[in-house]
Formats: structure tokens, C-alpha cells, sequence
């Protein structure tokens, strides 16, 4: 069985899960403590970081963008990349807005201070970067609201690894209440088709120790 180490409240790895999903692609999780350093882990993947995908003949492949495209070049039946070169350059361009500057600007702020510093014992959520990250994470509402006021997705008519990424790092913190979705009516309607998936059932059913998340967060007409 095709295996995914992975955390439940990390983005890249709900987009990688979203995306095997997609290509409906079997596959059994297993969560790693990225913080413990585990010898046997950093053997498979010696940068220590999750996700890492182990495939049926025992490839190793790790990293939430190798592995995107791994998977669209290994199983090109429902490609998530793009179709033409164009195409291909903007869902590219997008997955890295949202993976790095989407993520350094807001993800990091919000979820790393609120979750993931108090699992790795590294203290309370600094105010100052809970205050950057609420006002960085307006700013992108109301881009990726722009991007899909006139199509429904956010690099044409049909869903790509851009949207997988995107919509990870919202359900993520969205789990933890931090989405203010009256902000942009667009990206509120963007998201509720990405949640209505069946590849997102899965994430919806995630649960935390120490969180609740709100009670829309599992309500596909939120």
C-alpha cells in the first residue's frame, strides 16, 4: 500500500492528500512528529519534513512539490498540472504563492504560532505574528476572491494543484477558526465548491487534540 507520512494540520500534506484523492489513488496515512527527529524517519527523508510519499516499490519521494510532480508525470490519466504550457507557467506560479509567500505571510503566522509551537514545546503565540498573520491573510482573501470572481477556479474552468494548494492552507485554518469568510464573497463560493470535493471529505473528519474546530468547518453550505 502506497504510504503518507504526513501532519494533519499541514497544508502540504492536505494538499498532497487532495491530491491523490484526485487521481484516485489508494493510499494509507501515518502520522510523524517532524519536531521528535526520529532516526528511522530521517533515513527515509533526511531533511526531517513532512509529507514524504513511500510508493508501492519503495521509491521515496519527499516534499509536497516533488511530489506533485511525481504524481502528475507517474499518473498523467487526470492531470492537475495544466494542459498547455501556459497553463502549466500559472498553476505553477499560483501553488508557489500559496505554498510560499501565502504561507510565510499567513500560514506560518497563524497556525505555527497557534498549533504547531505549542506541540513542539516551544512556548506561547507571539502576538506580533498573530497580528501580521490577520492582516496578511485579508489581503490574500480578497486576491484569490479577484482570481475567481470571473471563473471557477483559479486557473480556468477546471481544478489544479493551485486550488489543491490553496485550499490546504485555508482548511487548515479554517480548522482553527482564523477565516473571516464575509471578507470576500468570491473566494467564500470558491472555497464551498473545493470543500463539496470528495476528495476533501477526509480532511473535514480530521481532528486535534487541544482544538476544536468551529462548527461550520464540516458544513458544506457554511
Amino acid at each position: 500500500m502506497r504510504l503518507l507520512y504526513h501532519l494533519p494540520l499541514s497544508p502540504y500534506c492536505r494538499k498532497i492528500r487532495l491530491l491523490l484523492a484526485e487521481k484516485r489513488l489508494s493510499f494509507e496515512l501515518r502520522m510523524e512528529k517532524v519536531w521528535e527527529r526520529r532516526l528511522d524517519y530521517l533515513d527515509l527523508n533526511p531533511a526531517g519534513t513532512v509529507p514524504c510519499l513511500i510508493e508501492d516499490n519503495a521509491l521515496t519521494i519527499p516534499g509536497s512539490a516533488v511530489i506533485s510532480e511525481y504524481l502528475d508525470e507517474a499518473y498523467p490519466d487526470t492531470p492537475m498540472l495544466g494542459n498547455t504550457l501556459a497553463e502549466r507557467v500559472e498553476v505553477r506560479r499560483l501553488t508557489a504563492w500559496f505554498d510560499e509567500k501565502f504561507a510565510a505571510e499567513v500560514t506560518n503566522n497563524l497556525m505555527g504560532e497557534k498549533y504547531l509551537k505549542r506541540v513542539a514545546g516551544r512556548g506561547h503565540p507571539d502576538a506580533t505574528a498573530l497580528r501580521q498573520g490577520y492582516t496578511q491573510l485579508r489581503e490574500h482573501l480578497f486576491y484569490l476572491g479577484w482570481l475567481v470572481e470571473a471563473r471557477p477556479y483559479l486557473c480556468g474552468n477546471t481544478v489544479t494543484v493551485a486550488d489543491l494548494a490553496a485550499a490546504a492552507h485555508l482548511s487548515v485554518l479554517d480548522f482553527l477558526g482564523d477565516v473571516d469568510w464575509s471578507i470576500s464573497p468570491h473566494t467564500h463560493d470558491w472555497y464551498a465548491r473545493m470543500k463539496s470535493r470528495p476528495s476533501f471529505r477526509p480532511l473535514l473528519a480530521d481532528r486535534v487534540p487541544g482544538i476544536v474546530p468551529p462548527a461550520h468547518y464540516t458544513n458544506l453550505d457554511f
